[in-house]
């Protein structure tokens, strides 16, 4: 049977973007529909369209763009598709055709429902005064819209349950694939002499922080933690929060090493040699703390959330319902004699193959 896929638009880097590399090769005779494609090299170019939307200046300002993105999904044309499986962040769970795909069945995979327009107060992309002045007659249109998919998957309990909250529609969970074996012992990939040389720097102990630097993935607990449990941090990765955190880290001289922007052979380096990986923020799943427990390295992070749904508490890492000072250097004890083995066979759970089977089983092969 031939399908289509869609997509909320397709960037360089991004979780959203992995996960869809793997549906593509799941189902490699479907097109993929999307807002804009600024990721060309992903895809051959034939099988990509994108919506008049790319044509405009609105693909650059997706704030700007938001109000009408749920008309622009409703006429994406005509489709002889069999079957439309829905990537969705935002609104492309709206899409509709029109020909012989109108009355296909709907298949939606869920990152989240629009943190936008739903959690407002989670997202400061909501905060803005154009968007709640939206979010309302947005919330009712998208609850509606969401009725119409066959059936919807999320891609963690957490999820699971804001689709409940916010959609009124029951889902399952097919958790994301992770790239397990480019963390394991025998992952290709060698290190620089420059990279070794930033390895060799690093104290025998450190604990470590990773993600890109904003303010919502709260890398300054990291800082927090190694000062509580004085033990030596390293924070890994660049973004608009590195002057924030610099300011930080200098109040404690010596005690917090930056590696910006770690090629995968130095960050699976990181991990491994790490005492512990810390995941402070609150996530709809969380794949860095997989790919450290891939390397058995254990997972200090947050006891609710998609990271409460991967990390077992005293097996691979310690889940904190707050990040204080107490409970942050009792943490880093109990994770000291953590079995490497059991957060392995943890990560194993998170696996393509184990994708793959999930959304066949769901959508079909």
């Amino acid at each position: 049977m031939a399908g289509v896929i869609v997509h909320e638009w397709l960037e360089p880097l991004g979780g959203a973007e992995k996960v869809m590399e793997e549906i593509a090769a799941l189902y490699p005779d479907s097109p993929i529909r999307c807002l804009w494609n600024d990721a060309p090299q992903r895809f051959e170019s034939s099988r990509v369209t994108e919506t008049w939307l790319a044509r405009t200046p609105l693909r650059r300002h997706k704030a700007l763009a938001l109000p009408i993105m749920p008309e622009v999904w409703r006429h994406l044309g005509s489709s002889d598709a069999e079957w439309i499986l829905s990537s969705s962040h935002l609104f492309a769970h709206h899409a509709r055709f029109s020909g012989p795909a109108r009355n296909a069945p709907k298949y939606v995979y869920a990152y989240t429902p629009a943190r936008y327009i739903w959690e407002p107060d989670a997202d400061v992309r909501g905060n803005s005064f154009g968007a709640r002045a939206v979010s309302r007659p947005l919330r009712a249109l998208d609850r509606r819209r969401a009725q119409e998919p066959k059936s919807i998957a999320a891609i963690s309990e957490f999820v699971r349950e804001r689709i409940k909250r916010d959609w009124g529609r029951d889902s399952i969970v097919i958790y994301p694939p992770v790239d397990i074996a480019a963390f394991a012992d025998d992952a290709p990939g060698e290190l620089t002499e420059g990279e070794q040389q930033i390895l060799d720097s690093l104290p025998d102990t450190f604990v470590m922080g990773a993600s890109r630097f904003i303010p919502y993935k709260r890398l300054d607990l990291v800082i927090q933690l190694g000062v509580a449990a004085d033990v030596h941090v390293v924070l890994a990765g660049n973004g608009p929060s590195m002057g924030e955190l610099r300011a930080l880290a200098d109040q404690h001289p010596g005690q917090v090493t930056f590696v910006d922007r770690p090629s995968l052979a130095l960050l699976r380096e990181l991990y491994r040699r790490a005492l512990v990986y810390v995941f402070p923020p609150i996530e709809d799943f969380g794949i860095m703390p997989v790919e450290a427990m891939a390397t058995g390295t254990p997972v200090i992070a947050r006891s609710f959330g998609g990271a409460a749904e991967t990390v077992v508490d005293g097996v691979t890492g310690a889940l904190l319902p707050n990040f204080t000072e107490t409970e942050m250097r009792e943490a880093v004890d109990r994770v000291a004699s953590i079995d490497p083995a059991a957060c392995k066979a943890q990560a194993d759970q998170f696996t393509r193959a184990a994708f793959h089977k999930g959304m066949t089983d769901w959508v079909g092969s």
